[in-house]
C-alpha cells in the first residue's frame, strides 16, 4: 500500500491508494482538518446562517478505477464569494466556491458576466480559479454558456480540473434543452399514422402466420407421438367453449332471429309477400349471420379468456417453467385451444342458426301469422342443402383465425396488469374485424363458384 501526503494551506489531505480484488482499485481522497478553535461549531453547518451547508462531493467512475474525491466542509470564514470577471486577454475569470449555497451570488456573477464579456465571436471561459465546484455551479456555468451561444459567440471551457471536466459535461448532457417542435400539417400526420398502422398490420400479418407455422409444426409432432397429445385439456376446453357458451349464444340467436322475422313481416305485408320472410331468414341465417354472430360472441367470450389466461402465465412466468421442465408450450397451451375451437364453432353455429329459425318461427306465428308447419314447409322447399353447409363451412377457419389470433396477444403481454388489458382488448377486437373480413371473402367466393 503507497501513501502519499500532500498538502496545501486551504486543505490538507492524505492519499491512500488499496488495491481491491480483481483489476479494479479504489482511490479514496480523506481529509483531515487543522485543528482550530473554528471547528468547534457543528460539523458542516455554519452557526451564523443556520441551515447552509458548504460540502462538496464529486464522484467520477473511470475505466478500470474507481475514484470517490470528498471535499471537507468549509465554514464562511474558509469560503468565498463566487465572481465572473474579464480577465486581460478578453477570456471570462471564474472564481471562488461555485456551490449550492451560494447560488443565488453565482447566479448574480453570471449577469455580469454577460455584461464584461467582450465583443469577439470566441470567449474562453477559465474556471481555473473555481474552488468548491458542485451541480449547481456547474449548471449555472453551462447556462451562461448556451446564452453567449445563443448570442451567436463560441464559448470554451479552459483550465477545469477533473472533477470540472466531469461534472460540467454531466450537467450539460442531462440539462440539454429539449429539440424545437417540430410543426407539420395535419394532413402530413394524418399520412404518418396510416402508414404506422399499415406497418403495425403487417407486422401483425407476419407474426400470425409465423404463429401458425408453430402450431402446425406441433400438430406434426403430436401426430408421430400421439401419446403426448392432452385428451384432457382439449375437453376441458371444449367444455368452456362450447358448453357453457352455448346458452348464451342461442339466446342472443334466438333474439335476432326474431327481430329480423319482425322487421321483414313489417315490410313484406306491404306488398302482400309476407310468406317470403321464410326464405329471407333461412338464408340470411344459415348463410351468414349464423356463423357471423356466433364467431363474433365467441371471439368476445372464449378469445378474450384465451389471451388473458396465457397473458397471467407469461406475467407469473409459468411458460419459462414449462420451457424448463422441457415441454413445448404451444403443444401443452396452443393446441389444445385451437383444437376445441375448431370442434366447437362449428357445433355453436348449428345450434345458434336453429336458435335463430326457431325464433323467427315463433314471431312469424305470432306477429305474421303463418303457422309453424307452413313456416316449416315453406323452409324445407326454398331453402337448398348448400345453403345449410355454407356456414359450417366457414366456422372452422373463423376458428383457427380466433385461436391464433388469442394466443398471440397472449404471448405479447408483458409485465404489467396494464399490458394484459390492453392485449386483451386488442385480441377481441382485432379477432371480430378479422372475421368480418373473412365473412365477406367467403360471401364473394360462393358467389363466384355459384354455390
Amino acid at each position: 500500500m503507497a501513501v502519499t501526503t500532500t498538502a496545501s494551506v486551504r486543505e490538507p489531505r492524505e492519499i491512500v491508494n488499496v488495491p481491491a480484488i480483481g483489476k479494479l482499485s479504489i482511490t479514496t481522497s480523506s481529509l483531515r482538518f487543522i485543528n482550530s478553535s473554528r471547528h468547534s461549531k457543528p460539523y458542516g453547518l455554519d452557526s451564523s446562517r443556520r441551515g447552509r451547508l458548504s460540502p462538496n462531493f464529486c464522484l467520477a467512475r473511470r475505466r478500470g478505477n474507481l475514484t470517490v474525491q470528498t471535499r471537507a466542509f468549509t465554514d464562511e470564514a474558509g469560503s468565498r464569494d463566487p465572481d465572473l470577471t474579464a480577465g486581460p486577454d478578453g477570456s471570462l475569470l471564474a472564481t471562488g466556491d461555485w456551490i449550492a449555497a451560494s447560488a443565488v451570488l453565482a447566479l448574480a456573477a453570471t449577469e455580469r458576466g454577460l455584461e464584461s464579456a467582450g465583443e469577439g465571436e470566441t470567449i474562453r471561459i477559465d474556471v481555473s480559479g473555481v474552488g468548491a465546484f458542485d451541480t449547481a455551479g456547474a449548471l449555472l456555468l453551462s447556462n451562461f454558456k448556451g446564452r453567449l451561444e445563443k448570442a451567436g459567440r463560441e464559448v470554451a471551457f479552459v483550465g477545469e480540473r477533473d472533477e470540472h471536466r466531469i461534472l460540467l459535461r454531466e450537467v450539460t448532457n442531462h440539462y440539454a434543452p429539449p429539440p424545437p417542435p417540430q410543426h407539420r400539417s395535419r394532413f402530413v400526420d394524418m399520412l404518418a399514422d396510416v402508414g404506422r398502422t399499415m406497418i403495425e398490420s403487417g407486422r401483425d400479418l407476419v407474426a400470425g402466420v409465423a404463429f401458425l407455422g408453430q402450431v402446425i409444426a406441433a400438430l406434426g409432432r403430436l401426430a408421430l407421438h400421439p401419446g403426448r397429445f392432452r385428451v384432457t385439456a382439449l375437453v376441458n376446453q371444449i367444455e368452456q367453449i362450447a358448453f357453457k357458451g352455448a346458452p348464451i349464444i342461442m339466446l342472443m340467436s334466438f333474439l335476432v332471429g326474431a327481430i329480423i322475422s319482425q322487421q321483414g313481416i313489417f315490410q313484406l305485408q306491404r306488398f302482400g309477400a309476407t310468406s317470403f320472410v321464410v326464405d329471407l331468414v333461412g338464408i340470411l341465417v344459415l348463410r351468414e349471420l349464423g356463423v357471423l354472430l356466433t364467431a363474433i360472441m365467441v371471439a368476445g367470450r372464449s378469445g378474450s379468456a384465451f389471451t388473458a389466461e396465457i397473458g397471467s402465465m407469461k406475467m407469473r412466468e409459468e411458460i419459462d417453467a414449462i420451457r424448463v421442465m422441457g415441454l413445448d408450450p404451444v403443444e401443452v397451451l396452443i393446441v389444445p385451444r385451437i383444437l376445441a375451437l375448431v370442434i366447437s364453432l362449428p357445433l355453436l353455429t348449428f345450434l345458434a342458426s336453429m336458435a335463430a329459425i326457431f325464433g323467427a318461427l315463433v314471431v312469424s306465428w305470432i306477429y305474421g301469422g303463418i303457422t309453424p308447419d307452413v313456416f316449416l314447409s315453406r323452409l324445407k322447399d326454398g331453402i337448398a342443402l348448400n345453403t345449410f353447409f355454407v356456414g359450417l363451412i366457414k366456422a372452422p377457419f373463423m376458428a383457427i383465425v380466433i385461436g391464433v389470433i388469442a394466443c398471440v396477444e397472449g404471448m405479447a403481454v408483458k409485465g404489467s396488469a396494464e399490458s394484459l388489458g390492453r392485449q386483451v382488448t386488442t385480441s377481441v377486437v382485432k379477432s371480430i374485424f378479422v372475421v368480418i373480413v373473412m365473412d365477406g371473402l367467403f360471401a364473394v367466393f360462393f358467389a363466384a363458384i355459384d354455390y
